[in-house]
């Protein structure tokens, strides 16, 4: 009878096994997540170098990573970067830089809080709510406290559910993410360093990066461009678009990575902090630190137990932004409830 029994049990988790082509497997730092077999992102969550959390790297569905390697591992093609900069940015992250006028987004472990820095917190996990596996979908949930170093109590908590989706065309990921203020009132404040921010691949940069000495030769492909047809950092730098998308070509492969802003997000059509060094953010809060207008006010408050909902899908794809029909694919997301 027990071998009767463990036959059919056996049988049904190899079958549960071959039908999760969305694996996510947790680990006490760190949450591993595979599609088809193959890796595709991490999440970091924990560690004595993790300030605030991360994917990295991010794969399109060939396996090509476009994300910075650097700080986190030490690849060939970035060994001509003798200056590396922005340590803080690591794949792709949530942070803002000024929370009650804390830093959460420059917030390196080796920053050090005062002088021209000010207050630096850290986003530090409280619990995994949930890691699921499925057959065309996986997900992460997991509860952040963001705390200030001077303070060591947090100012409120961060609720993230993290949807990864198998398509045989791009890596797609919807972000849903909720704050609760806790025992004080929370001000995301107006500033230019926020709030959804992912770091490039250096040949997916617009721009030879700075730290290349002059005499080295570095080629980039990338291009930035968004809803409205602005093409180039110049161009789109602190505009309000649905939706933006960082583009080129990793040796003869065609490859980039959108974001797109949720219309039922607070201030809409979101702002872009994106540059040319392969900075690419949606900043909700920035308003007077783009428009260089001191009569705006981009900060949203929250009261102790209010919330504040923020929603964004990430698209990792072939091609340049017109073949993968990124257009197309966030008026499919604008409908979505």
């Amino acid at each position: 009878m027990m071998r009767a029994i463990a036959v059919p049990i056996i049988s049904g988790l190899l079958a549960l096994s071959a039908a999760a082509q969305v694996k996510i497997t947790s680990g006490a730092e760190k949450i591993a997540v595979e599609i088809h077999g193959q890796p595709y992102t991490t999440f970091y969550i924990a560690g004595k170098d993790v300030t605030k959390p991360y994917l990295h790297p991010l794969r399109a569905p060939s396996g090509t990573y476009v994300t910075r390697m650097w700080p986190m591992e030490n690849v060939a093609e970035e060994a001509p970067i003798a200056k590396p900069d922005h340590p803080h940015q690591r794949g792709l992250w949530i942070a803002h830089d000024s929370v009650n006028k804390t830093d959460f987004w420059n917030n390196e472990a080796s920053y050090q809080e005062g002088g021209s820095r000010g207050h630096i917190g850290n986003i530090v996990l409280k619990k995994v709510d949930g890691v699921k596996s499925g057959k065309d979908k996986g997900s992460i949930a997991a509860t952040f406290e963001w705390t200030p170093r001077s303070a060591q109590k947090p100012l409120l908590t961060e609720s993230r559910l993290m949807t990864f989706y198998d398509d045989a065309k791009a890596r797609i990921i919807d972000f849903d993410v909720t704050f609760t203020a806790l025992d004080e009132k929370v001000t995301f404040g107006d500033g230019k360093d926020g709030f959804f921010g992912v770091r490039m691949r250096p040949v997916l940069y617009e721009k030879k990066p700075d730290g290349v000495p002059k005499d080295v030769e570095y080629k980039t492909t990338g291009k930035l461009s968004n809803a409205d047809g602005l093409v180039g950092e110049k161009e789109l730098w602190s505009k309000p678009s649905n939706w933006c998308d960082y583009s080129g070509d990793v040796n003869g492969e065609k490859v980039g990575i959108a974001i797109l802003d949720n219309p039922e997000n607070p201030h809409h059509p979101v702002r872009w902090h994106a540059r040319g060094y392969g900075l690419f953010a949606a900043n909700p809060f920035g308003l007077a630190a783009f428009t260089n207008d001191k009569s705006l006010d981009g900060s949203i408050t929250i009261e102790p137990g209010q919330k504040l909902r923020f929603r964004y899908r990430t698209i990792v794809h072939a091609g340049d932004v017109k073949e993968a029909a990124i257009a197309a694919a966030w008026e499919q997301y604008a409908k979505m409830k």
